[in-house]
Order: structure tokens, then C-alpha cells, then sequence
């Protein structure tokens, strides 16, 4: 992972950087705080989404999961949920994002503005559909609403590469989080197994121990154990990496091991941060979210339970529960119950007769279906996914995607928050960097960001609507109505909620010095 500043001199040991000890502090601190929610960590997964229960508990790929589970209702919730997400906030087949003037400039300076700051956005939305990028942010939106909190790692790509950016989503158990001081979840701490080829290859400057060296001379596939630190510290992201000390290279895979000294593989800073964490919602004084799986767990495991009973009684029901008298001639050992078997009995004996169940399980169906109701409901699947009745109305789409963006206001304006912003950040950085799209920084004055995702065109329609409802009452009041509208000014704004390309439009005539515009040729 490039940095954005040159890296300076690497060192070899503990005491070649005053700030490793206090970082690895910092470090354990977070380890600890992570461990109280693996517990629930692994419950979400067994439950929800076992295919990635491999995340947390450190299980080798292609082991057997998802034993313990029995109904299907989550998991399917939980991808449809997950997938409403990435076609709703980051479609991959349309553009989710503008970049436009801020409100401090004028009318003349948005319209300078507005080719730099389209060219701009169309190049930060090639780079995005030339890259991984809708592959990895569709697993993060799974560990979202599974766990309650993701994290995508934003790197830059080597030259050469179709695309600027390289996406991985991080899984949660490699990653060590903490908020900063602006409340954000921008402290980092990644822990990773690499081929010792890797490490020289990521971090090419990096002084490795000697013996080290030797060792991955006899060893070609040595592993060594890496900690990544980003830690925000005023004037951008610190960026530290670390290294186990020989004999110790899986230190770091145990919070409670000892580190050894350790190894400054690398040192730098970036002015945006190259790890991307978001949150579905939070408790006050946690740092770490909390899901809608969490909220359904345990409807989710009470259905589980239910169909497993559901099975059981099902086999009872198939095979019967036989009963026989003891009366020397009949052996239970021997009978086998296939087509054409003769059984044996004594005379007077009832021989062998079928127990009856002790109740009658119709009623399982009835709860089942109670609880899988609750699951959609919780995990959003009936406001987000498609609508199972015929095709709706104009008014009944307009009233869903009111209801939606109720329901879904806050996390939305969360991962505006912590994932879309960051996201364009980080890309226009990377951009500018490589010289590909002017000095452009979305400070809200100058330049602004604006969500163009299918979710938040929803409500820009609502709003069109209520100016549209309005314009229309008032030119019903006549002609003194009329002119409180300026329809010019009302046209251009309808242009800019709706999301209508800048060279749709007629540029603004310029003003003269007396406020009027100017004469033409």
C-alpha cells in the first residue's frame, strides 16, 4: 500500500521509533475491546452467513460450515439486504456520485466550474468500474448488516494496472478498530500473514533481519505476520508497519503473545485514510456497530430451533416409533422393516405395533411462519427488496420509496458519512496524486459532493415535488402569482436536485457591473 508521502528511513527494532511502543499499547488495547464482541461475531455468522464464519475464527478455507444451521431465512435476508445496498447507494451500472460548486462561489464561477469538476467526477467513475471495486464493497455490505461494522481497504494500484484502485474487504478478525477524536472509525490496526516475497515486493525499502533472510533462503513460502497501524494525528493518517521478530513471526496472530521487538518494515502518512470503516448504527460509548442481524438473533435462532424440531418430528413421522412385546420369540435385533419381511411372534402376542406420537406438531407452522415474517421485517427485505404483489401505482411507488427512506434515513446518512465521502476523498486523492484530475478537494464551500445514488434520488424526487406542487398553486392565483416565480432560477434548480448534466443546459448569461446582463454582440 503506497503511501501518500515519501517513506522515510525505515528502522530494525524497538528502539529505532519512540512512537512503536505506545502504538503497540495502543494496539493491545483494541485487540482487547474486539474480543467482547467475537462471541456475537460468531453467532451473526453461524446464523446468517456461515460462508464467511471463517472470518473470525480463523478456519482453514473450504471447512465444513453452516452444520448448525437448519432454516434458511436469514441467510437469504441477509444477501438480499446486502445486495439492496450496493444497488441502491454504489450501483455499479450507473453513476452514484457528482461533484459540483459549493455554495460560496457565484453563479459565474459555478458555471467555470462545472467542466472541471464534471471531467473530474467521469474520470473518478471510470477508475471505479475499471477496478474490483463492486465485488469488495458487496462483501463489506455483508459484513455490514451482519455484523453491524465493515472495513474496505482503498489502495492505490501499481502502473500499469487497468485501474488506479485496488479494493480487499478486510476481514473482521484481522482488523483491530478505534474511534479517533472526531468520532470516526479511523484508528486501524490490520494484522496479516505474507509470503516473505510479498512483503519485499509491497514495501521494497524495508530492511528485513539478517536472520530472517537466512531463514527464507532455505523457506521460499516463509509466512511472517505484519501489522498495519493508521492512526489519525492532526495532520493526516499515520501510517506504520510492522513486523514480528524472528522466531516470533506468528506473535501477532495472538493478542496475548508476547511481540518480541518487532520491526519497522515501513513509515509514512496519507492525507485520507486507505481503510474505510462504516457502521450500520452504534450504541453510545461502543465503537463498533450493531447490525440488523443482531437485532433479529434471536427470532433467527428460535426458527432455527423450530425447524430442527420440525425434522426430527418428520423423521419420527417417516419411520415410526415401534413398540413389541417381550415374549421370548420376537428379537428387536433382528427385525428389518423392508417390503415382503416376516416377523415373528409369540401366540397371544400383539407383536410389533407403531407408538403414537405424543401431539400433534401442525402448530410448528404457525410459529415458523411468525418468525420468518420478523426476520424480513427486521433485515429490511419487505421495504427493500421487490414487491411480491402486482405492478404499483405511481402514488404507491412515490409513498415506498417515502417509506424506505424513513426507514432507512439514519444508517443512510451514516454511511454517507463513514463510506461514500471517504470513498470519493480517497479516490480524488489518489487521482490528483497521479496527476490525472486537477487539485480538486471536497471541502463543502468550494466543491461539494452530491449523492447520486437511487436511494438518494428518491428523496431529491420528493423534493422536486413539493417545489413542482407549489409552483403549480401559485400560477393558479393569476397573474400576480406568476410573478413571484422566477422560472429561470426554479428551472435551474429542478436541474440540480434532479441530477441533469451541466451541458444540458444554457450557460448563465454574464452580469455587467450594474447587476443586469450583459448586451450581446
Amino acid at each position: 500500500m503506497a503511501p501518500s508521502a515519501p517513506l522515510p528511513t525505515v528502522g530494525t527494532g524497538l528502539g529505532d521509533d519512540d512512537g512503536v511502543a505506545p502504538l503497540l499499547r495502543r494496539y493491545r488495547a483494541a485487540q482487547t475491546r474486539r474480543q467482547r464482541w467475537e462471541g456475537t461475531w460468531r453467532d451473526c455468522y453461524a446464523f446468517a452467513l456461515p460462508s464467511r464464519e471463517s472470518a473470525v475464527d480463523g478456519a482453514a478455507p473450504g471447512t465444513v460450515r453452516g452444520d448448525r444451521l437448519f432454516d434458511g431465512t436469514a441467510p437469504d435476508a441477509v444477501d438480499q439486504l446486502a445486495a439492496s445496498l450496493l444497488a441502491q447507494l454504489t450501483p455499479p451500472w450507473s453513476r452514484w456520485f457528482d461533484l459540483t460548486a459549493g455554495a460560496d462561489l457565484t453563479e459565474d464561477e459555478r458555471a467555470r466550474m462545472a467542466p472541471t469538476l464534471s471531467h473530474a467526477a467521469e474520470r473518478l467513475q471510470a477508475q471505479f468500474a475499471a477496478s474490483n471495486f463492486a465485488v469488495e464493497v458487496h462483501q463489506a455490505y455483508l459484513d455490514l448488516v451482519t455484523l453491524g461494522t465493515a472495513c474496505l481497504a482503498f489502495e492505490e494500484a501499481p502502473p500499469g494496472e487497468p485501474s488506479a484502485f485496488r479494493f480487499a474487504a478486510v476481514p473482521m478478525g484481522d482488523v483491530a478498530l478505534d474511534e479517533g477524536p472526531g468520532g470516526h472509525l479511523d484508528t486501524v490496526f490490520r494484522r496479516i500473514r505474507l509470503p516473505l516475497s510479498q512483503v519485499r515486493a509491497r514495501w521494497p525499502d524495508a530492511m528485513l533481519p539478517s536472520d530472517l533472510e537466512r531463514r527464507a533462503a532455505d523457506e521460499p513460502d516463509l509466512d511472517v505476520a505484519v501489522l498495519e497501524c493508521v492512526v489519525p494525528d492532526g495532520r493526516g493518517y499515520a501510517h506504520t508497519v510492522l513486523l514480528a521478530g524472528t522466531g516470533g513471526a506468528a506473535a501477532l496472530a495472538d493478542a496475548g503473545a508476547p511481540l518480541g521487538t518487532p520491526t519497522v518494515l515501513a513509515a509514512g502518512r496519507f492525507g485520507v485514510s486507505p481503510f474505510l470503516c462504516f457502521r450500520w448504527t452504534k450504541a453510545p460509548g461502543e465503537a463498533y456497530g450493531r447490525s440488523p442481524v443482531m437485532k433479529a438473533l434471536p427470532d433467527i435462532k428460535t426458527a432455527n430451533a423450530v425447524v430442527e424440531l420440525v425434522l426430527k418430528n418428520a423423521s419420527i413421522a417417516v419411520t415410526g416409533i415401534w413398540q413389541a412385546d417381550d415374549d421370548g420369540v420376537l428379537n428387536p435385533a433382528a427385525v428389518r422393516l423392508v417390503p415382503g419381511s416376516i416377523i415373528p411372534k409369540a401366540v397371544g402376542s400383539s407383536g410389533l405395533t407403531p407408538l403414537r406420537a405424543a401431539a400433534d406438531f401442525d402448530v410448528s407452522h404457525l410459529v415458523l411462519e411468525d418468525l420468518r415474517r420478523r426476520i424480513r421485517t427486521a433485515l429490511l427485505v419487505d421495504r427493500l427488496g421487490p414487491p411480491d404483489g402486482p405492478a404499483m401505482t405511481a402514488t404507491e411507488v412515490v409513498h415506498r420509496a417515502a417509506d424506505t427512506a424513513r426507514v432507512l434515513g439514519a444508517s443512510y446518512g451514516r454511511l454517507q458519512s463513514e463510506l461514500l465521502a471517504p470513498l470519493v476523498r480517497r479516490g480524488l486523492a489518489i487521482l490528483r496524486r497521479r496527476g490525472e484530475v486537477p487539485p480538486v478537494r471536497l471541502d463543502g464551500r468550494l466543491v461539494d459532493l452530491v449523492h447520486a445514488g437511487p436511494l438518494a434520488q428518491q428523496q431529491r424526487m420528493s423534493d422536486a415535488q413539493t417545489t413542482l406542487t407549489w409552483i403549480n398553486a401559485v400560477l393558479g392565483l393569476g397573474e400576480a402569482g406568476a410573478r413571484v416565480v422566477d422560472a429561470e432560477g426554479a428551472a435551474r434548480w429542478l436541474a440540480r436536485t434532479l441530477g441533469v448534466p451541466d451541458a444540458a443546459l444554457r450557460p448563465v448569461p454574464p452580469q455587467d457591473p450594474a447587476g443586469g446582463p450583459a448586451d450581446g454582440p
